[in-house]
C-alpha cells in the first residue's frame, strides 16, 4: 500500500495571498503546500481522498493517475472545492464514485447541482454519491472504516484502510476513535499550527493523539505557515514524528 501525498496545507495554502512572512517567502519545496489530500494506492487500485481546488494541479502533478473512487472527510470548500474537475474520470458507468456521509452529499448536490439535474447539460460531471455511515465499507475488495473525530462542533470522518489511518481538520478525538487505531503502523494527522485554534489540532495537541495511538509513524499535515518553516520543526519534533510535504510518497506494510 502507498500513499501520495497531493496536498499538506491548511484551506488557505502555503504560501499565502497577501502575506510575506519568512514561511510565505521561503524558497524550500517543503514550506509550499497545496489544500489537503492523498492519492491512496491498494492493489493497483487508486483512492482520492478529499478533492479540494488544487485537485486538477495535484493530478498535473502525479502524472495524471487514474482513480477509483474519491473519499470525502467532510464538506468545507477546502476539501470538495474541486469536484467539477472530476469530470475526465465521469466517461463510464454509473459516473464517477464518492464515498461520504449524508451531510456532505447533500452539500454537494447543492453546490454542484447541475451534476445531478434530471436532464443535465452534455459534458458536466456524472458524479454517484455513495453515502456511508460509522460503519466499515468496501470499495471493490478494499475495506475502508470510517473514523469519527469533531472538527470544533462539526462532526466530520478519518478513515482507515489496513494498517493506515488518515484524519484531518479534527479538533477534539474521543477515546472510542483511538481505540479504533491504536497501535497502528503509520498515522496521518492534522497539525494546523504550534497555538491553540478553535477548529484545529495545534502542534502539541497532535502528539498527544500520536503518544495515545502509539503508531510507529506518524505524519503531520494540514499545516498552515503559522506553523513555522518545515526544516526548522521537523528538528523539534520526537523520532517516530515527521512532517508530511506535497509530493511525499510513502508505503505502508
Amino acid at each position: 500500500m502507498k500513499l501520495r501525498f497531493l496536498g499538506t496545507g491548511t484551506s488557505t495554502g502555503v504560501p499565502q495571498i497577501m502575506c510575506n512572512c519568512t514561511v510565505c517567502r521561503s524558497a524550500d519545496e517543503h514550506d509550499k503546500r497545496l489544500r489537503a489530500s492523498v492519492l491512496l494506492t491498494v492493489s493497483d487500485k487508486n483512492l482520492l481522498i478529499d478533492c479540494g481546488p488544487d485537485f486538477r494541479e495535484q493530478m498535473l502533478r502525479s502524472g495524471n493517475p487514474e482513480l477509483e473512487a474519491l473519499i470525502v472527510t467532510h464538506s468545507h470548500y477546502d476539501h470538495v472545492g474541486g469536484v467539477d474537475d472530476l469530470r475526465p474520470y465521469c466517461t463510464i458507468g454509473d459516473g464517477f464514485p464518492i464515498y461520504c456521509k449524508e451531510d456532505v452529499a447533500q452539500d454537494l448536490r447543492e453546490r454542484v447541482p447541475y451534476c445531478f439535474a434530471e436532464h443535465p447539460y452534455p459534458g458536466v460531471p456524472a458524479l454517484n454519491l455513495n453515502v456511508v455511515t460509522t460503519k466499515p465499507f468496501m470499495i471493490g475488495d478494499i475495506e475502508v472504516t470510517p473514523l469519527p473525530v469533531m472538527h470544533y462542533r462539526l462532526p466530520i470522518f478519518g478513515y482507515r484502510v489496513g494498517n493506515l489511518a488518515y484524519i484531518t481538520d479534527a479538533k477534539t478525538i474521543e477515546d472510542s476513535t483511538i481505540g479504533m487505531i491504536r497501535g497502528i503502523d503509520t498515522l496521518v494527522i492534522n497539525a494546523l499550527r504550534i497555538k491553540e485554534h478553535i477548529s484545529h489540532q495545534n502542534l502539541s495537541q497532535a502528539l498527544d493523539v500520536i503518544r495515545a495511538v502509539k503508531p510507529r509513524v506518524a505524519y503531520l499535515t494540514h499545516l498552515s505557515h503559522d506553523m513555522g518553516l518545515h526544516v526548522d520543526v521537523s528538528q523539534r519534533l520526537p523520532e517516530n514524528v515527521k512532517i508530511a510535504y506535497d509530493g511525499l510518497v510513502i508505503h505502508i506494510p
